[in-house]
């Protein structure tokens, strides 16, 4: 399989000829990464982990350009079609639902969603970047109730050539789930509260993943994200997992997994 990031949460994942999207999102003004319009639209499958804005808002813009079909739980559904989505563009999904794409087959659990803690949302709301991003900000404040989560994030177990991908739509699990272990990859999305280190090592540990790969922990949407620093989880991790590999990947390089 071979996975491309494209910043944010935005990931391709291929095998062969088969190709699936999970949360395609086009940045906004000074983000550190700006994936084109292009990267998005040639894709017929589109899979969404939770309704928040940076994981859903871009959808309809790529669909006036596309006739994808999308995946999704009921809140982000409903969302899409407020936007003018066609219904039949739209397949709802719910944990415990199998879907194949060619030769890509791909489970739906049951994800949680990481809980922004008072200190970074101090953090946040006090940031001086607000007034550089003044128009980001208005932007963002104005839409956040449009794009809510309802407590329906989901992960993705993704299965294609004999390897594994988890693909996690936030920091958190959810204690119900019976969650694989020992994957090929973990796809560990990295930002979100002001202690990354400790959910991201529970996590971890739970799985017990053959390779980790970070995502969303760039700044996409500034002054509402940051570009987190990754160094002291990669410290944590050598001395708690000094054999596990991890990767910080380059926006739209592909890595394979072989």
């Amino acid at each position: 399989m071979k996975i491309t990031w494209y910043g944010t949460a935005s990931l391709l994942i291929e095998y062969a000829k088969d190709r699936i999207l999970i949360d395609p999102f086009l940045t906004l003004k000074g983000a550190e990464n700006h994936p084109s319009l292009l990267s998005y639209i040639k894709e017929d499958s589109i899979l969404i982990t939770h309704g928040h804005i940076d994981h859903l808002s871009s959808v309809p813009k790529i669909m006036k350009n596309s006739d994808a079909t999308v995946y999704c739980s009921e809140t982000p559904a409903h969302t899409l079609e407020k936007r003018g989505i066609d219904g039949d563009q739209l397949v709802l999904v719910r944990p415990g639902d199998s879907l194949l794409f060619g030769q890509i087959r791909v489970k739906v659990l049951q994800g949680r969603h990481i809980k922004f803690d008072k200190d970074l949302i101090k953090n946040t709301l006090f940031n001086p970047g607000i007034f550089r991003h003044f128009f980001n900000f208005l932007f963002l404040c104005g839409n956040h109730l449009r794009y809510k989560e309802a407590q329906e994030t989901l992960a993705y177990q993704i299965e294609a050539g004999g390897k594994i991908i988890l693909v996690l739509g936030s920091l958190a699990l959810d204690a119900q789930t019976e969650y694989p272990k020992y994957v090929d990859m973990l796809v560990l999305p990295y930002q979100g509260a002001s202690d990354l280190i400790t959910p991201a090592l529970s996590i971890i540990k739970q799985i017990e993943p053959r390779t980790v790969l970070l995502d969303h922990f760039d700044n996409a949407f500034p002054p509402l994200s940051a570009q987190i620093d990754t160094k002291p989880l990669k410290k944590a991790l050598t001395e708690h997992f000094p054999e596990l590999p991890v990767v910080k990947p380059t926006a739209g390089k592909t890595v394979t997994l072989l």
